[in-house]
């Protein structure tokens, strides 16, 4: 009898990836990986300890794809922004995998690779080195919560995303106006969440660098 197939780490990930992009990390399980590959649980626990394990791999090739070619350029405001929109077009391409991203971390070399570019720009800035750390910190929480909200838009389907629609037209446009003046004042202006990601994205990145630039001139 023919032994079973022997699946390299890169296989077993590139297998999980295409999992998770039909289902989502809730459902993911290794039993299932195992029956896509037609092997058992054991021989993938060979390659990776847990599930959360695996997971935090997958996540950690798309940071890795994200760096693929990256070479710092411009002034620290201008790498960190060009890294936070690399980071977020990647996810982009593959939503279903951003909020593993957020919820589990990732110590791989795609997660080193960012964290070391994010650093070494807000050194180049002029911080004190005391104060780099919260700064990389407080960077790196804003972009995953923002690619992870957007990542939750895009994995919706077409008839969500209608209907969704259809919902917000109907709270913001029939709001009563002597309840909500407000919400009645700015009605036809206000949109949807999944409305000009992309410039909302750099927008409130661009906010928060400024914040760092301020702290680093001279009063």
């Amino acid at each position: 009898m023919a032994g079973r197939r022997r699946w390299s780490t890169e296989q077993i990930l590139d297998a999980a990836a295409e999992l998770l992009r039909t289902g989502d990390s809730e459902s993911f399980s290794v039993r299932k990986l195992a029956a896509v590959l037609g092997t058992d649980s054991s021989s993938l626990y060979r390659h990776f300890r847990s599930k959360t394990d695996l997971l935090r791999a997958v996540a950690d090739r798309i940071l890795l794809g994200a760096m693929d070619g990256y070479r710092p350029a411009g002034d620290w405001k201008q790498r960190i922004t060009a890294l936070a929109l690399r980071v977020r077009e990647a996810f982009g391409q593959q939503p279903q995998l951003a909020a593993l991203w957020g919820r589990y971390g990732s110590g791989g070399t795609g997660s080193r690779l960012v964290m070391e570019e994010v650093l070494q720009a807000l050194r180049a800035s002029g911080l004190p080195d005391e104060e780099i750390p919260a700064r990389y910190h407080r960077i790196a929480v804003l972009i995953a919560a923002l690619i992870a909200s957007e990542a939750g838009v895009n994995t919706i389907t077409a008839e969500e995303h209608e209907q969704g629609t259809e919902l917000f037209r109907v709270a913001v446009l029939g709001a009563d106006p002597e309840r909500f003046p407000a919400l009645a004042r700015f009605a036809r202006d206000v949109h949807p969440l999944g409305a000009d990601r992309r410039a909302a994205f750099e927008e409130i990145l661009v906010a928060q660098l400024a914040h760092i630039e301020d702290a680093i001139s001279p009063s």
